[in-house]
């Protein structure tokens, strides 16, 4: 009897289909995971969304941000969780003080307030490289040879006092006098007078408009910056002044800092 031949082996051409499979099944599995981690952010979102807009209401938008992103929320509006807790970067004074502003919503809102002192030459209002500074004639503030502000005049430093409350940027206070020696019961010195000016005017801001005394500095400059002729009684007017310079991101980068140590350097030129 003939032997009979083998049947040849059927080959499975749907042999890829297993593979198929799996990769259908990894793929359903990454969009499962991807539409769950879009819910996730969602609802993270929505409270993040919901925060911001409690936190303009209530002025207290960094600390909405920090408590949903975690951690601090540093000068930039940006959160850094490693940052929360007694391990964290400590930050040095400088770092923690506020960064000085823009200061031409100030310099419009000073001329408009004192729209008439500047009309009728008491008060100048200009910015300058290193701030706005806000020139006060000697004739409109203080009487002549003395360091006492008068009363009158209150009423015109109340309207600067609102400005450098506004904004976080440092204040110098400079006293200036013309070229002609002064020499009485009190003072010795235009150095002496122009310093006291100065100290007159940072004990007013800080006492009555309540102006935080650290935010002050003080300057007497004598008759060695003018800024008219010493030879005519008008130039001579215009350089007894004293100069409220609110200082800018360039006047606060020749301004001393405070060391990191809490003690208080003994030539410090801040307010005590």
């Amino acid at each position: 009897m003939p032997r009979k031949k083998p049947k040849a082996e059927h080959v499975n051409h749907e042999r890829w289909l297993v593979s198929y499979a799996d990769f259908i099944t990894l793929l359903f599995a990454f969009f499962v995971v991807m539409f769950a981690s879009s819910q996730t952010d969602r609802g993270k979102a929505q409270q993040v969304s919901e925060s911001v807009r409690k936190a303009l209401e209530q002025n207290q938008f960094a600390s909405a941000i920090a408590g949903i992103l975690g951690g601090t929320v540093d000068d930039k509006g940006k959160g850094n969780a490693m940052m929360r807790g007694p391990g964290g970067a400590q930050k040095t004074p400088k770092e923690t003080s506020q960064k000085p502003v823009e200061l031409l919503p100030s310099q419009r809102f000073l001329k408009d307030v004192l729209e008439a002192e500047i009309r009728t030459g008491k008060v100048q209002v200009q910015m300058q490289s290193r701030g706005l500074v806000v020139s006060l004639q000697e004739a409109a503030f203080f009487s002549p040879g003395d360091a006492t502000i008068s009363v009158p005049s209150y009423s015109t430093i109340a309207n600067i006092a609102k400005a450098i409350a506004e904004v976080p940027n440092p204040v110098r206070l400079e006293g200036h006098t013309d070229s002609v020696p002064i020499h009485n019961s009190r003072f010795r010195s235009n150095w002496e007078l122009s310093a006291a000016r100065s100290i007159a005017m940072l004990e007013l801001l800080s006492s009555r408009f309540e102006i935080p005394r650290e935010k002050l500095a003080v300057a007497g400059y004598a008759d060695t910056i003018p800024v008219a002729g010493n030879d005519t009684a008008e130039g001579r007017a215009r350089n007894r002044r004293v100069d409220i310079v609110i200082l800018n991101q360039t006047g606060l980068s020749v301004e001393p800092t405070p060391e990191t140590s809490s003690k208080p350097s003994p030539f410090s030129g801040k307010a005590n």
